[in-house]
């Protein structure tokens, strides 16, 4: 019997996935569930296509950082929404694309370096709220 790659059948949510809403919920009370700091969500729908949300928050270690994405990640999986993770062998900053939910996990230093909440607080960008 071949197997493949994806999750297991066993941790396959049923029914419907999470709405955008949802699923946003899903993130900041994980991220809460594993003391990230400094959590901010910028609100982008109607602003832009690639989600309806940008969550980013900061660790206190690379070590942390890592078992953030990874317990995220599970989570997300575990609700029936699809999960993709970069950056986590340096755990320095890892990107979660959760589809409607783009999550961004930092060490302080990186972070305080790339300043995305200013990147996206320009013109007509979203207002960034704390969450």
């Amino acid at each position: 019997m071949i197997e493949t790659a994806s999750v297991p059948v066993a941790e396959k949510a049923k029914g419907p996935s999470l709405s955008p809403d949802a699923l946003h919920a899903l993130i900041l009370q994980s991220l809460d569930d594993d003391q990230a700091q400094e959590v901010v969500t910028i609100p982008l729908e109607g602003k832009s296509n690639i989600a309806d949300h940008m969550v980013v928050a900061t660790g206190r270690s690379s070590r942390q950082v890592a078992s953030m994405a990874q317990k995220l990640a599970e989570r997300i999986k575990k609700a029936g929404r699809h999960a993709r993770i970069e950056g986590l062998p340096s755990a320095d900053w890892v990107l979660i694309d959760a589809e409607d939910v783009i999550v961004h996990l930092f060490r302080p230093e990186v972070r305080s370096f790339y300043n995305l909440e200013r990147m996206w607080a320009f013109g007509d960008a979203p207002e960034v709220a704390q969450a």
